[in-house]
C-alpha cells in the first residue's frame, strides 16, 4: 500500500460518512457480517455477490447515505483490484506452468525417490510445502492428491499417515505465506511489508506445519484407519509429456520470486538507505510485480520449453492460467469493497477504541474475529479480508515487524477449524473417501492446529520483537 493510499485511509477513518455512535456501528458491522454468512451459506450465493450486498447492507444499518456507501465500496473494491490483481494473475500462471509442464511432478518424484519409511510423512511435508509456494490451495490439493493415494497404496500407509501432512503443507502456505491471495490482501489493507511478512511467515510457518503435519498425523491415522481409495485416483499431468523439466530448474524458478522478495527485505534492514544505489535496484527486483513476472518469464525457458512447449502452446497454457481466477479476483475486490466500507463507516476507528477500552492486544483481537469469520462464512480468504478491514487502524502505531504479525495473526485465525461451510471441507472429504465425522477429527482438527500453533507462535514472536 503507498503512502498517499494510507494517508487516504487514515482520513477516511477520521471522518467517517456517519456519525453512528458505537453501539449503532457494533450492531450494523454485526448485520452486514450476517449478511454475507446467510448469503453464502443459506442461499448458497456466490461470495461476490454476498460480499457486494453485505457491503450496502452495513451502511444502511450505519446509517450512511447510501450513494456515499456505494463509492466507498467501488473505491475499495478498485484499490484492492489495483494492489493485489496482478500478482494473483502472475501467481496463477506461474502455478499452471508448473503443473502442466510436468515441474511439479517432477519435484515429487525426485524427493519420493529418496525417501521411504518413517521419513515419507517429513518427505510428504516438504513436497507440500514447495508445490504449495505458488499454488492456490484447491490447485495443489488436486495436483498432490494423486501422489498421495499413490504413495499409500504402493508403500502401505495408513492414508492420514501420509495425506494429512499433505494438507498440512498446503494450508498453512495458503494462510501464511504470500503471494497467496489472502496474505497479500491483508498485506494491502494494514500497510504491511511484503518482504518482513513473507520472512516472518516462513519463520512460523516451519514449526506450524511440524506440528500440524507429520506430528498430528500420528494420531489422526489412529483415529481414522482407512485405505487409499482407488476411484479417486486420477492421472497425473505429466503422464501425457514425453519429457519433463529437471528438478533443480523447477526448484529455483518456485523459490525465484521468494529470494527476490526476501533479499529486498534483507536489504532494507542493512543498507536502510532509500536514496542508495543497492537499495534503489533491489526496491525494483525484489517488489511482488517484478519478483512474480521475472519467476514467470524464467519459467518459459526452465518449465515449458524443456517440456516441448511450441509458442503457441505457451499462449495457450497463459489463457488457461487465467480464467479459473476470475472468481478469485472478484472475492477479493468486493472484500476491499467491504472493507473500505467498515473504514469510512467509522467501524475501524469504533474497534481501535474499545481494543483499548478493553485492553484485549490488538494480535488476539485480530485472531478472534478472523476466527468469528471463518467459522461463520466457511472461507479462508472473506475472514482474512474482513478481519483486515476490521482491525487495520490497529497497525497505526506499529512497527514493521509487528505490522507484518498483525497480517500473519490474521492468516492463522482465517484457518480455524473448517467445517461444513467450506469447500475445502468437502474437496477433502471426497478425495480421501471419508465420512463427515471422519473428515472432522482429521481435516477439521488438523486446520484447527494450524491456527492456534501458528497464532500462539506469532504472540510469542510480538514479544520479542
Amino acid at each position: 500500500m503507498t503512502r498517499l493510499s494510507v494517508e487516504m485511509l487514515a482520513a477516511d477513518a477520521v471522518e467517517p460518512i456517519t456519525s453512528a455512535g458505537h453501539a449503532q456501528l457494533g450492531i450494523a458491522v454485526l448485520a452486514g457480517i450476517a449478511v454475507i454468512v446467510l448469503l453464502i451459506t443459506r442461499f448458497k450465493l456466490h461470495a461476490f455477490l454476498a460480499l457486494t450486498i453485505g457491503s450496502l447492507a452495513l451502511g444502511a444499518f450505519a446509517g450512511a447515505p447510501l450513494d456515499k456507501t456505494i463509492a466507498s465500496f467501488t473505491t475499495g473494491l478498485g484499490a484492492t483490484v489495483a494492489g493485489v490483481g496482478v500478482l494473483i494473475a502472475l501467481g496463477a500462471i506461474l502455478g499452471k506452468m508448473l503443473a502442466d509442464s510436468g515441474g511439479a511432478d517432477q519435484i515429487v518424484d525426485t524427493i519420493l525417490a529418496r525417501a521411504g519409511g518413517r521419513s515419507m510423512p517429513w518427505a510428504m511435508v516438504l513436497i507440500a510445502s514447495v508445490i504449495g509456494l505458488p499454488l492456490f490451495f484447491e490447485v495443489g490439493v488436486v495436483l498432490l492428491i494423486p501422489v498421495v493415494l499413490m504413495v499409500a497404496k504402493r508403500g502401505n500407509y495408513s492414508l492420514m499417515r501420509i495425506g494429512i501432512p499433505a494438507l498440512a503443507g498446503l494450508s498453512v502456505m495458503h494462510g501464511l505465506v504470500p503471494p497467496h491471495p489472502g496474505p497479500l490482501v491483508a498485506i494491502d489493507a494494514v500497510g504491511a511489508n511484503l518482504g518482513v511478512t513473507l520472512a516472518l511467515g516462513v519463520l512460523v510457518a516451519i514449526p506450524t506445519v511440524v506440528v500440524a503435519g507429520p506430528l498430528f498425523s500420528r494420531v489422526a491415522a489412529r483415529w481414522v484407519d482407512v485405505p487409499a481409495p482407488e476411484r479417486m485416483i486420477p492421472q497425473r499431468p505429466s503422464e501425457d509429456l514425453e519429457k519433463r523439466p529437471g528438478f533443480g530448474a523447477t526448484l529455483a524458478t518456485i523459490l525465484l520470486p521468494v529470494v527476490l522478495m526476501l533479499s529486498k527485505a534483507l536489504v532494507d534492514i542493512v543498507v536502510d538507505d532509500p536514496e542508495h544505489t543497492v537499495q534503489r535496484v533491489f526496491d525494483v527486483v525484489g517488489s511482488p510485480l517484478i519478483a512474480l513476472l521475472t519467476a514467470v518469464l524464467v519459467g518459459i525457458f526452465t518449465l515449458l520449453r524443456p517440456a516441448g512447449f511450441a509458442k503457441d502452446r505457451i499462449s495457450g497454457l497463459v489463457e488457461k492460467g487465467l480464467a479459473p481466477i476470475a472468481g478469485i479476483l472478484l472475492i477479493v475486490g468486493a472484500g476491499g469493497g467491504f472493507k473500505q466500507t467498515l473504514i469510512d463507516c467509522g467501524v475501524g476507528r469504533m474497534v481501535l477504541e474499545i481494543s483499548e477500552d478493553w485492553s484485549i492486544p490488538a494480535l488476539l483481537l485480530a485472531w478472534l474475529i478472523a476466527v468469528a469469520i471463518r467459522l461463520a462464512t466457511g472461507s479462508a480468504t472473506v475472514a482474512t479480508i474482513s478481519a483486515a478491514g476490521l482491525v487495520a487502524p490497529l497497525a497505526a502505531d506499529m512497527s514493521t515487524t509487528h505490522t507484518a504479525l498483525l497480517v500473519l495473526v490474521i492468516g492463522a485465525g482465517s484457518l480455524f477449524f473448517s467445517h461444513v461451510n467450506d469447500a475445502g471441507f468437502w474437496l477433502v472429504k471426497e478425495y480421501f473417501g471419508l465420512t463427515v465425522g471422519q473428515n472432522m477429527k482429521t481435516w477439521s482438527v488438523m486446520e484447527t492446529i494450524i491456527s492456534v500453533v501458528a497464532g500462539g507462535l506469532v504472540m510469542l514472536l510480538s514479544l520479542v520483537l
